[in-house]
């Protein structure tokens, strides 16, 4: 396959790309941006495309393949480690409330009310809304499980009940 034949095969599958795009991205610009790392990286590599293989598959997988590889990056990005009794991965976005004087204010009125919970829901509650999993914060705090729902359970309705006034 020559390059032109290439070019015009990579041209045909625009739309059906960008659909598959939008479909992973669930975003107009984020599709946009897949589909023109797609294009450039079938465009680097096309004398890695065996010839009379399903162009198409080869290209959509080239597609998941950026998508995935994108995902886990800012997985990582996003991943640190928080070191107390045990050591656990936290995977959570870094929140900015340095531009919004509003959610500041909201920020600190809600921790006020969770500094307010009785010890034993303030514990297991902090530490769910750190990132840390029900089985986690069982193990840490030598419970069962169901109790660190109910406590969790329990913590958020009083909070809701307390914000809400």
């Amino acid at each position: 396959m020559n390059a032109i034949e290439f070019h015009n095969q990579l041209l045909d599958l625009k739309h059906s790309l960008e659909r598959f795009a939008y479909s992973l991205t669930l975003n107009n610009a984020n599709a946009m941006d897949l589909l023109q790392e797609t294009f450039l990286k079938a465009l680097m590599n096309k004398e890695k495309y065996v010839v009379n293989e399903n162009f198409k598959a080869w290209t959509f997988t080239i597609m998941r393949n950026i998508f995935i590889n994108t995902y886990r990056r800012g997985l990582h990005r996003n991943t640190y480690m928080d070191v107390n009794r045990e050591s656990f991965f936290v995977t959570q976005a870094k929140e900015d409330y340095s531009g919004n004087p509003d959610s500041t204010y909201s920020a600190l009125e809600i921790t006020q009310h969770i500094e307010k919970l009785k010890e034993p829901h303030r514990t297991p509650f902090k530490l769910l809304i750190s990132g840390y999993k029900y089985k986690e914060i069982a193990s840490y705090l030598n419970l069962n499980i169901g109790t660190v729902k109910s406590r969790i359970y329990f913590s958020r309705k009083q909070l809701m009940n307390q914000l809400s006034r």
